[in-house]
């Protein structure tokens, strides 16, 4: 098979969450084990750190490949889903995987494939494992799909786990309650392997700190640490793509006058578990030197390929997409959006039918002009049902149906002091 014919078929023959919503969620970690079993156990050939989180994973997956990267190491990354090309999810040195790679690969598993019907997930869960070993990754940065607990990525043992925010999603899947999602995020803590927890979170703190001391894991609350305090964004930062951070450890400044590389101001909840894990990672003996974590914060976009967290696609007018997806997401997105001048605020959005819409609806401001639309997967909600339901809250707009054309709506109506915003759903971004 060619490339397109090759993800055709992974496409076509296994059920994608992304896509399809919880048909295609398969739970429990019978499957991966049983298909890394008859790989040869690749899982067991590379060190790793291990990523969970409802917002903030992926970002702080980036940034401590980045700067394990500029450190020197060989850095293996597996994030999910994909923006724009499979291959992103699998990642060496920032580089993807090569085509090539995945058709031979394929090729070579489809018989085991036949025999064990693993989930797409799982398959590339496998593919990423099996990439990691056979290039002898120094480490990889391992981003968990959705939970933890039953994520396929689970099977692994890593040096060290970081888990971010906890906040509402998924909830048919995860559970309707925060202290219920973060049980199934802590899912991943492993009997004696160091955690670190990016923020403090009251209503879910002690589900982590029991996790932690029934397995004996040392805990590690990187806010209580760290503090990241970021510059006021500027014309000048949305040209360059990076702005201004201050640093605090234990109160005292920190690798004073550091740049990152992202602009979303909910990085500032991120970076704490950044620094907290290369903290353990050092005293494992890893040499990250000073010069190495400003060059991986303030280059990671470069170095990992990252996108779609507060991206500037254009000036004048200044046009934004951020990947933001649920009611946690959307109020730090508007959040930001509110510290913008600009004189008329367009709004291009979709959304998945399995969120709670209404309740990320209600968050975003009422003063905007709107240009519903949905993205071309099955989960999408029909860009009419989406506008019905943003009129019903009190949004202005209309539904334009495919991606592009609301975004064509949006820059054709916008002046150049306004301020275009894409979002609402990662394959909103994906298709931008």
């Amino acid at each position: 098979m060619t490339y397109r014919e090759t993800l055709d078929w992974l496409y076509v023959q296994l059920p994608m969450f992304q896509r399809v919503g919880a048909a295609g969620y398969k739970e429990g970690l019978g499957g991966i084990e049983a298909l890394l079993a008859a790989m040869g156990n690749p899982e067991r050939r590379f060190r790793s750190v291990h990523v969970a989180g409802t917002n903030g994973k992926g970002s702080s997956s980036h940034l401590l490949a980045a700067v394990l990267q500029s450190a020197g190491y060989k850095v293996g990354l597996y994030t999910s889903p994909h923006l724009r090309e499979f291959t992103e999810r699998v990642r060496l040195n920032g580089v993807e995987v090569a085509p090539d790679y995945l058709v031979a690969w394929v090729a070579r598993w489809q018989p085991l494939f036949a025999q064990v019907q693993p989930s797409f997930f799982e398959m590339c869960v496998a593919l990423a494992f099996s990439y990691f070993a056979e290039q002898r990754v120094d480490v990889a940065v391992v981003e968990v799909g959705l939970g933890g607990r039953l994520d396929s990525t689970n099977v692994i043992t890593p040096l060290v786990a970081l888990i971010t925010n906890i906040s509402l999603d998924h909830q048919e899947l995860l559970g309707n309650t925060l202290p219920l999602i973060a049980a199934e995020k802590a899912g991943i803590i492993k009997p004696g392997v160091p955690v670190v927890v990016s923020q403090t979170q009251a209503e879910v703190a002690a589900v982590f700190e029991q996790t932690a001391t029934a397995r004996l894991a040392h805990l590690v609350w990187a806010d209580r640490i760290y503090r990241a305090d970021l510059a006021t964004l500027t014309d000048a930062d949305l040209g360059s793509g990076r702005r201004g951070v201050q640093l605090w450890q234990y109160g005292r400044p920190y690798l004073p006058n550091a740049e990152l590389g992202l602009l979303g101001d909910y990085q500032a909840h991120n970076v704490p578990g950044v620094l907290a894990v290369l903290d353990e990672l050092r005293a494992m003996g890893f040499r990250v030197p000073e010069s190495a974590m400003r060059a991986g914060l303030r280059e990671v976009q470069r170095l990992t390929g990252l996108r779609g967290r507060w991206s500037i696609l254009g000036q004048h007018p200044l046009v934004v997409a951020d990947t933001g997806h649920n009611e946690a997401g959307i109020r730090q997105v508007v959040a930001q959006l509110a510290k913008l001048k600009f004189q008329q605020l367009h709004l291009v959005i979709g959304v998945v039918a399995d969120k709670d819409v209404r309740n990320m609806l209600v968050l975003l401001p009422a003063s905007g002009v709107y240009y519903f639309c949905q993205a071309a997967i099955p989960r999408a909600l029909p860009a009419e049902e989406l506008a019905a339901l943003g009129a019903a809250v009190g949004l202005v707009g209309r539904a334009y149906g495919p991606v592009a054309a609301a975004v064509a709506a949006a820059r054709a109506a916008a002046g150049s002091n306004d301020v275009v915003f894409i979002g609402g759903s990662t394959f909103v971004v994906a298709e931008v």
